[in-house]
C-alpha cells in the first residue's frame, strides 16, 4: 500500500491578521522606494559634483573652431575662460608631482631639444650603456656654458639614446631655480632645486638624478678656465650617494664651454637681481636677446665608469675623509675623459 501524504496544516488566520500583515508589506516596500530614491539622488549629485570639479577641456582647435562659428558679436567671459583654458592644457597637463613635473609639457618641449640635441650642437655620446637600467643612480657632470644647456642635453641623450630610455631628474642651482621665468620651465621639464633633500627623496625613489657638484664656480668660470674642473666643495652628491646606495655615473661634457665664451664679468650689474655672475660674452649683452643664442659648436657626452657605493654602509656618509677621497675620485676621472676628449678634438665646431 503507498503511504498517505500528510496533509499540510496552515495556521488560523483571522481577517484583520491578513490585513495587518498586508498593510505591513506595503509599508516596507513603499519604505525600501524611499530608500532607494534617496541613494540614487546622492549618488547622482556626487556625480555631478564630480563631473564639474574634473571637467575635461575639449581642446584647443574645438574651442577655437566654436569661437569662429559663433562669432565676435555673442563675445562672453565664459567663452574666453574656455579658450584660455583650451589654450593652456594643450600643452599643460591636469597635475604635476611635488616638484611640478609636467609630463606633457616635457613632451610639448621635446622636439626643440631634439633639434639642439642632434642638429645644432651634433651631439655625439658614447658609454650610455653604463648607466644602469634601473635603480637610484646619479649621473655626476662638469658644468659649464654660462646658461644650464648642459643639463637638457645630458637628459635628451638618456632618454634618446639610453635602452631603458631613462629621463633624469637635474638639480637645478639656486640662481636658476629661483628666476622668475626660467624656473617655471625648468620645474616643468623635472629639475628639482638642488639640495640633498629634495635629491634623496627622488633617489630612493629609484629613479635617476643629475648632479653638478662645480655650481655656480662651473657654469659662470671665465673662458680661459674652460674644461680646468673647480673643485667639487665638501662632497655632498657622495653623501647623498652613500646613503641612498645609489651608482655614481661620472659624465663629462665637452664643446658647452664655447657656446658663450664668458670674456669677462660685470657682477655689479648682476647683484641687484640676485644673479651671482653677469657674464660679457662676443654677443650678449651687445646683442639683447639675440646674444642669448648659442654658438652650433660640436658637442660629445662622455659616461664614464660607474662607481657602485652598495658596499659602504649608510653611516659612511658621516665619514668626511671618505667622502672627500670619494669625492676628488670623481672629479679625478671626469677629468681624464675631459682631457682625453679634447686631446683627440681637431675643431671645436666639427669635431
Amino acid at each position: 500500500m503507498s503511504a498517505t501524504p500528510k496533509a499540510k496544516v496552515l495556521p488560523f488566520e483571522t481577517r484583520a491578521t491578513r490585513a495587518a500583515r498586508s498593510r505591513r508589506g506595503k509599508s516596507a516596500e513603499a519604505q525600501e522606494k524611499v530608500d532607494l530614491r534617496k541613494k540614487i539622488e546622492e549618488l547622482e549629485a556626487k556625480l555631478r559634483s564630480v563631473e564639474s570639479s574634473t571637467r575635461v577641456p575639449e581642446g584647443l582647435v574645438i574651442e577655437l573652431t566654436r569661437f569662429f562659428a559663433q562669432g565676435v558679436g555673442t563675445l562672453s567671459w565664459d567663452r574666453v575662460a574656455r579658450l584660455l583654458s583650451a589654450g593652456h592644457f594643450a600643452w599643460h597637463s591636469e597635475e604635476t608631482d611635488e616638484f611640478g613635473y609636467d609630463p606633457k609639457f616635457t613632451e610639448t618641449i621635446r622636439p626643440f631639444l631634439e633639434f639642439m640635441y642632434t642638429v645644432w650642437w651634433r651631439v655625439e655620446t658614447t658609454g650610455i650603456e653604463r648607466v644602469p637600467g634601473s635603480g637610484p643612480t646619479l649621473v655626476v657632470a662638469n658644468h659649464s656654458g654660462v646658461l644650464p644647456w648642459d643639463g637638457p642635453m645630458i637628459n635628451v641623450a638618456l632618454r634618446h639614446e639610453h635602452p631603458a630610455r631613462r629621463h633624469c631628474r637635474m638639480l637645478a642651482l639656486d640662481m636658476f631655480a629661483l628666476l622668475p621665468f626660467l624656473a617655471p620651465l625648468l620645474s616643468r621639464s623635472g629639475a628639482i632645486r638642488a639640495n640633498p633633500e629634495n635629491a634623496i627623496r627622488i633617489l630612493e625613489r629609484g629613479e635617476l638624478v643629475g648632479v653638478f657638484p662645480e655650481g655656480v664656480k662651473g657654469v659662470g668660470k671665465a673662458f680661459k678656465n674652460r674644461y680646468k674642473l673647480a673643485r667639487f666643495g665638501r662632497g655632498g652628491f657622495v653623501r647623498i650617494a652613500l646613503k641612498t646606495g645609489a651608482t655614481i655615473v661620472p659624465t663629462a661634457v665637452v664643446g658647452a664651454e664655447e657656446i658663450h665664451p664668458n670674456l669677462a664679468q660685470a657682477n655689479f650689474i648682476g647683484r641687484p637681481f640676485g644673479l651671482p655672475y653677469f657674464p660679457l660674452t662676443p654677443t650678449f649683452p651687445w646683442l639683447g636677446l639675440f646674444g642669448t643664442i648659442p654658438f652650433p659648436t660640436k658637442w660629445s657626452i662622455d659616461f664614464g665608469e660607474p662607481l657602485d657605493l652598495s658596499r659602504y654602509p649608510k653611516e659612511a656618509a658621516d665619514d668626511p675623509i671618505l667622502v672627500n677621497r670619494l669625492s676628488e675620485q670623481v672629479r679625478q676621472q671626469i677629468q681624464t675623459i675631459i682631457d682625453g676628449r679634447l686631446a683627440r678634438r681637431r675643431s671645436v665646431w666639427f669635431g
